[in-house]
């Protein structure tokens, strides 16, 4: 079985900034794909920032030039780097990866997530 642990969610005033971190754990083959998601109270679920299958990032427009994905493929960790935070940020932020595990079944995995309440 696969676990997926977030952490760095917290409260901050708009301008400032936060750092997630999303640790996968268990037996894992190997990570084809992992980033994060989010939700607002009342809004669907949304892509923030993920690395593909192919290594390549993408990111929400909303995002672009704020936020930052990177990765410790060693520690299995994958990092947001949140910028110039706006109110409109605040959201439960969830990890996503597709993984394969030590038996070779890939699966859809999601983290249980963080809150970030970005406010004055």
């Amino acid at each position: 079985q696969v676990q997926l642990v977030e952490s760095g969610g917290g409260l901050v005033q708009p301008g400032g900034s936060l750092r997630l971190s999303c640790a996968a754990s268990g037996s894992i083959f190997s990570i084809n794909a992992m980033g994060w998601y989010r939700q607002a109270p009342g809004k669907q679920r949304e892509l923030v920032a993920a690395f593909t299958s192919g290594g390549s990032t993408n990111y929400a427009d909303s995002v672009k030039g704020r936020f930052t994905i990177s990765r410790d493929s060693a520690k299995n960790t994958v990092y947001l780097q949140m910028n110039s935070l706006k109110p409109e940020d605040t959201a439960v932020y969830y990890c996503n990866a597709v993984i394969t595990a030590r038996s070779l079944i890939m699966l859809n995995y999601w983290g249980q997530g963080t809150q970030v309440t970005v406010s004055s």
